[in-house]
């Protein structure tokens, strides 16, 4: 059996090291396979590059300007067929393919021409809307039907709405696949449930998480950083941070807590610095994982005031470090955890969030223990294995 993974990286970023834990354990099974991606990589062996950054970014310029989103990068994906051509896979497992490196009616025609057998992981709701990848804040339901007058369009498109035209264009491309489609999250695969995707088979798959990296990691980041031990350190971990991931929440709360509690934020940046309160930590990026994870350590809570998200890795990472998880009533996030390791306060209301900061860290609701417990639940080992039930 030989199997090809399609994705926009390799090794890198969320879903390039997904693709990567399912080769290895593929790999380890003697089932021959390789990962398509475009540009970014972090050198795995069974990577074939299809692209380069240079294109891609003049392919999302191109999309931009003509507003096709998904229906330009036709070099990178005769490359992707030559590929396919050459290395004849009984399956091929899709991933995120809207990185501005792929054309969508040349690759499923391809698909459709060969009969493929098709596994595809939704990352977010692209695959069922015209442009937008999550459609929550802006409290829009048009995918249901017949996305129109895209209320996002200004993000994807500067000149045209051509939002009707690709969402009708995806319906029909989509149509007619030997496809299995794999979500996260049992939220997003309700959401296909109501898709014009709802006849094919859907699959929840959870992400999983290294917990050999992730796991209780004593550092001295307290003591470098002033924390005293009689304050209690509140985490937000993002490496996009804007409204979607709730700074605004972090920068309100900075206002109204007291000095015994002290807010750390990871994955800022010079802009984002220039908005902080100066009570909030800020550190732009941490030099590898081991020292992510003494940071999870170190909290006594992480904040996840996410206001779109499908599956958060940062919530799973933060419980294989023993610390437990508030978070928004918001996608898939509310799914990791339970009623013995973090609670779920409802979306927005900094208020209630505030209350249940302050009772999580004084009555110390979340033992360690149970944090601990609840992420076994997410060992990438045992997460991957039910994709070989897919085979």
């Amino acid at each position: 059996m030989k199997i090809v993974q399609i994705n926009s990286t390799c090794g890198i970023g969320s879903t390039g090291k997904i693709c990567v834990g399912i080769s290895k354990l593929l790999t380890s099974k003697n089932i021959e396979n390789y990962i398509l991606y475009s540009s970014k990589s972090d050198g795995y062996k069974h990577g074939i590059v299809c692209s380069n950054e240079y294109y891609v970014k003049l392919q999302a310029l191109k999309s931009r300007l003509l507003g096709n989103y998904g229906f330009n990068s036709r070099k990178a994906t005769q490359r992707i067929i030559n590929e396919l051509e050459r290395i004849d896979p009984d399956i091929v497992h899709i991933h995120n393919i809207h990185g501005h490196d792929c054309d969508l009616e040349m690759l499923f025609g391809y698909f459709k021409a060969k009969c493929t057998k098709l596994i595809w992981t939704f990352h977010d709701c692209w695959a069922f809307t015209g442009y937008c990848t999550h459609f929550t804040m802006e409290k829009c339901d048009k995918w249901e039907t017949n996305c129109y007058d895209c209320p996002q369009r200004k993000d994807f498109s500067w000149f045209f709405d051509r939002s009707n035209e690709l969402y009708c264009n995806k319906k029909e491309l989509f149509s007619g696949l030997n496809l299995t489609i794999v979500t996260p999250s049992q939220w997003l695969a309700d959401l296909v449930k109501q898709s014009f995707l709802k006849s094919y088979p859907v699959k929840v798959i959870n992400n999983g998480i290294d917990l050999n990296v992730f796991k209780p990691s004593p550092s001295d980041f307290r003591e470098k950083h002033g924390i005293s031990t009689n304050q209690k350190l509140l985490l937000g971990v993002a490496f996009d941070w804007g409204k979607r991931k709730g700074l605004d929440v972090f920068i309100e709360l900075a206002k109204h807590l007291t000095t015994e509690y002290k807010i750390v934020l990871v994955g800022t940046d010079d802009v984002t610095d220039k908005m902080l309160p100066k009570n909030i930590i800020s550190i732009h990026h941490t030099h590898n994982q081991t020292e992510l994870a003494e940071i999870y350590t170190a909290a006594d809570v992480f904040i996840n005031p996410t206001r779109e998200d499908n599956f958060p890795t940062v919530n799973m990472e933060s419980l294989a470090c023993g610390t437990p998880v508030i978070t928004f009533d918001t996608g898939g996030s509310p799914e990791i955890i339970d009623d013995t390791c973090g609670s779920v306060v409802e979306c927005d209301n900094i208020s209630i969030l505030k209350e249940e900061i302050i009772c999580v860290c004084m009555k110390k609701t979340y033992p360690k223990e149970a944090c601990l417990d609840r992420a076994k639940a997410f060992d990438k080992n045992e997460r991957f294995k039910e994709y070989l039930d897919l085979l």
